[in-house]
């Protein structure tokens, strides 16, 4: 989260700023290790009902939201409900749960180290070591939520929020170092891109023309979508594939189009053999799964020999030098892996290219703070960082693009106004099921 919100004010913007987020690092890192060691129950006390109160309040406005987007609102009605009960949890409402709120922590702990421990193995990123130590700590984390020793379950949820407060100002002091050293030079942005060899891209200055391009589109082919008469797999075709009655994987496309001169569209060289066997071999983000890859031209070519996209998103604001600069370092490799180097990933790159900075302002802190306390900031930051510990594909590209936008483009209307209309849409939405499936609305 720390590093989006760096990315989206502008890391020329933010390298001027680095000691006050090394202060602000080291203020972070030490506030986490207080609650840890439990150096003042008074300080634990209030920070912990903090916690609980805010996840409270956030789980209720997202629930007043996700109404009025119909089916595509049950990921977040689940997500604001979870948050809902959780805070709840951590304010001891209606009553005191702490053996329930240690299960619960050490659940939602063992559930997340396994599936991270289970990609790094799988998959094998040039990372996959530190992804599966960090899994490993997880567990461990999971363990001592279990136990009553040697946290006590009346602590676990303040050694939660500790542990969580101390990786986040070692997050913000690494960040600021690593700013510190970021050369002032434009283009210097791919801090973030660790891996899928990317060349340093030139000036972006050099890519500034007359036509500057409106819109920014992402466009989605979801796997259920692209597979024929797909087996229902809830979740792992939205995210991960889709498998046909013939066992044949459809894993989806992702593309990004702005203006007529950049459509960002990597495929194989030669189609894949995705048969079931086939697709687990290829999951392997090593060498010998390399392949030459292409760069499709435009999306009327592609549509027209495969099918129309199944969702699209649009940016409005977005910086189209910067995009031009790293997709020419892009173009230079067209080396294809399915997990490593895919369309997700280079649609994934592309769109932050084109963000960065885009909410750089004079007023630094005011808007820096506000971006910390986003919801769709921390959605967004938490689909990245599942992409990175397992690769970037259709569907986390989508719902990262969806989150992103909502950050980069606010809604305009008061609270108020945007209660009403989520409420007035939902009831939209139910009449028109009812009417479909014959019945009177109620």
């Amino acid at each position: 989260m720390i590093r989006l919100a760096v990315f989206l004010m502008g890391l020329e913007t933010m390298r001027r700023q680095w000691p006050s987020l090394a202060v602000l690092g080291v203020l972070w890192f030490a506030l986490g290790l207080v609650i840890m060691l439990d150096a003042a129950d008074g300080m634990t006390v209030v920070i912990t009902e903090t916690f609980g109160y805010l996840l409270v309040a956030e789980g209720l406005v997202a629930v007043i939201f996700s109404l009025g987007l119909g089916r595509r609102g049950r990921f977040f009605l689940a997500r604001a409900l979870v948050m809902m009960v959780l805070g709840l949890l951590v304010v001891d409402l209606p009553w005191r749960n702490d053996l329930a709120n240690s299960v619960l922590f050490g659940i939602a702990f063992l559930l997340d180290g396994a599936i991270r421990l289970a990609a790094a193995f799988l998959v094998r990123y040039s990372r996959w070591r530190v992804v599966a130590a960090l899994a490993l700590v997880e567990i461990g984390l999971a363990g001592l939520a279990f136990s009553s020793w040697p946290i006590p379950y009346t602590k676990t949820v303040p050694f939660c929020i500790g542990v969580a407060l101390f990786l986040s100002g070692f997050t913000f002091l690494r960040l600021a170092l690593g700013l510190r050293r970021l050369p002032p030079a434009a283009g210097a942005w791919p801090l973030f891109a660790k891996s899928r060899w990317l060349p340093p891209p030139a000036d972006p200055a050099l890519f500034v023309t007359p036509d500057v391009p409106e819109l920014l589109m992402i466009r989605v082919w979801t796997p259920a979508g692209a597979a024929r008469e797909a087996r229902s797999a809830p979740v792992v075709d939205r995210y991960i594939a889709a498998v046909d009655r013939n066992g044949v994987v459809s894993t989806g496309h992702a593309a990004l189009e702005c203006g007529s001169d950049i459509y960002v569209s990597h495929y194989p060289g030669t189609e894949l053999d995705l048969s079931l066997s086939a697709f687990t071999r290829a999951l392997r983000a090593d060498a010998a799964n390399n392949m030459s890859g292409r760069f499709q031209p435009s999306y009327p070519h592609e549509s027209a020999r495969w099918r129309e996209a199944d969702a699209l998103v649009k940016f409005h604001r977005f910086d189209a030098a910067k995009l031009r600069a790293h997709w020419s370092a892009y173009r230079e490799d067209d080396t294809y892996n399915l997990t490593d180097r895919n369309c997700s990933v280079a649609v994934a790159l592309a769109l932050e290219a084109a963000l960065e900075g885009v909410l750089a302002t004079d007023k630094v802190w005011r808007r820096f703070m506000r971006l910390l306390v986003n919801p769709d900031l921390w959605l967004a930051a938490a689909l990245r960082e599942r992409a990175e510990a397992m690769t970037w594909t259709p569907g986390l590209v989508l719902d990262y693009a969806h989150a992103l936008r909502r950050v980069v483009h606010p809604a305009a209307q008061r609270w108020p106004a945007r209660i009403h209309n989520a409420l007035r849409e939902h009831r939209r939405v139910r009449a028109e099921r009812q009417n479909a499936d014959g019945t009177a609305p109620v």
